[in-house]
Formats: structure tokens, sequence, C-alpha cells
């Protein structure tokens, strides 16, 4: 899923590549990923983009006022050409759900797999996007004084806390691994229930690793933003690999539709975590 870094970065991208650029047509594939009616998509025919910006894990395409706003969800992505075809993408055909053609270049909205969630939504103001008016602060703004705030008396895991984006924005279950890794914190451990120290490392935590994704990922080409992400994890989807830091092996804990990654030794005093989907299957 694109986090914060890359959806900083594809931001920036838009503000560097489509900033200036004149919306001569948007081609929609799939009709779902529309979540609003009015206004239509076409009134962003013949309208110059003005910049690109970032809510949480939200791209926002301000079109003169006019705003195109993406969540890319779990499998979504952003392809940007410099020369796209003439003919509409078919509808229902390949993974391409929105294509935006600029005066020269474009770029299609893509999304891989069978579950779909990429959204989009058309409107005059961003905060008016649902998902946008519920978000809590920004990741990179919420300082050491701030975290502490937003975790005082809640009771839900680490792991929960910190990718709920009602309470900090961004962070998604790649990150939210890095995270805790590198402030040596469990998954498990209760939010707020953190010590003075754990708070300090968490902070601390949450703006190097973010600030560096954030570094690596601005200027790359829309393309290699994945390829980007990977080489910098050092725990999340590397199970059975050894930790970086402690040589340890890296664990899963699995659910339903997703996993988590964690080094028993950095962060859990050298004692794996039940993993509850086994657990059931044993009972």
């Amino acid at each position: 899923m694109p986090e914060l870094p890359e959806v900083e970065a594809l931001a920036h991208h838009l503000r560097q590549n489509a900033a200036g650029r004149t919306v001569t047509r948007v081609d929609v594939a799939s009709m779902t990923v529309l979540k609003t009616v009015s206004p239509a998509w076409t009134e962003l025919h013949g309208r110059q983009v003005s910049t690109a910006a970032r809510f949480g894990k939200h791209l926002d395409l301000d079109c003169d006022g006019l705003h195109l706003v993406t969540h890319l969800a779990r499998a979504g992505w952003l392809r940007w050409s410099d020369s796209l075809a003439p003919a509409p993408p078919r509808p229902g055909k390949g993974p391409i759900a929105l294509r935006v053609h600029l005066d020269g270049p474009g770029f299609d909205l893509t999304e891989a797999g069978t579950k779909k969630g990429l959204a989009v939504w058309i409107v005059e103001d961003p905060a008016t996007v649902p998902s946008i008016a519920r978000l809590g602060p920004d990741a990179l703004g919420v300082d050491r004084t701030r975290l502490a705030e937003l975790f005082a008396g809640r009771t839900e895991r680490l792991k929960t806390a910190l990718t709920d984006q009602s309470l900090i924005a961004g962070i998604g279950n790649a990150y939210s691994d890095e995270i805790m890794h590198a402030a040596r914190l469990s998954p498990y451990a209760t939010a707020g229930k953190l010590g003075d120290d754990a708070l300090d490392r968490l902070a601390e935590a949450m703006r190097e690793v973010l600030t560096d994704a954030v570094s690596r990922s601005v200027g790359q080409d829309a393309a290699r933003l994945k390829g980007e992400k990977r080489s910098g994890l050092r725990v999340h989807a590397r199970t059975g690999l050894p930790c970086p830091v402690c040589g340890d092996t890296v664990r899963e804990i699995s659910f339903t539709d997703k996993s988590f990654q964690y080094c028993p030794t950095c962060q859990t005093g050298g004692k794996p975590l039940a993993d509850r989907r086994m657990s059931r299957l044993l009972k």
C-alpha cells in the first residue's frame, strides 16, 4: 500500500511534471472508483493543473480550483506516461481505472488484483472528502509532546494506534513495522501505557524513518518508487531473513488479509509473539 513517503513523492512528481499543463480529457474505465457524482469528471476538461498535494495517504491534484483526490488503497498506483494512447482504455479490461490526458503527457490510475479499493473524488474542497475529514494530524508534524497527547489513555496495541488514520495520518502497515523496529517496541505494547523513554524512542523513530523514506522517494520516477520503498525496509516483508541490526530471524504475525513483521530480539525481549492465526487453527 502506498503510504506517506510514496504519496508525497507522487505529489512532488505531479508538481514537477503536471503543474501548468491543461487537462484535455479524462477517461473513466471503472465507474466504481468514482465516489462522487457532481461535479462530473468532464468538468476537469480544459482546466489547468495548479499544483498537487498530499493529505495523509490521499493524493490531491488541484485543477484550477477543482480537485481530483485519489486514495490508492492497497494495490493502486499512479503510472505516468510522457505520451498516452489516444484511444480510451476499455472498461473492465486490465488494471487501468482512470486516465488523465494532459497537453502532451498524462497518467493512469491503476489497481492490481481482484479486491478493489482505489477511490477517486472530484470536489471543490478536499476537506469534504469523508476520509480526509476524519484524518488526525499528519505523521510528519507529530513531535514527542503531541505524540504523548495523542496516546494518552489509549488502550489499543501500538501497531493498531500507529495505523489508525484518525489518530495519526499517513502511516500504514509497512512503515509502522519499520518505526516500531527502530524504536525497539513490541507491536503488542499498549499505546497509552508507553513510558517516557519509549515515547522518546517512538517519536524519534517516526521522524527518522519517515523523513528518510521521503528523502529517498522524492525525485524518483513514479515507476521506481515501489522498488525504492522495498530497498529501504529492515523488517517489513522480510519474514525469515536476518534482522540487519541483531541478526535474529524476522518473524511474522498473520491475519485474514494482512500480516506484519518484527524482530524478537530488538522488540520483544527475544520472545516470539503468538501468531493468533495459528492459534485458531490449533483449537
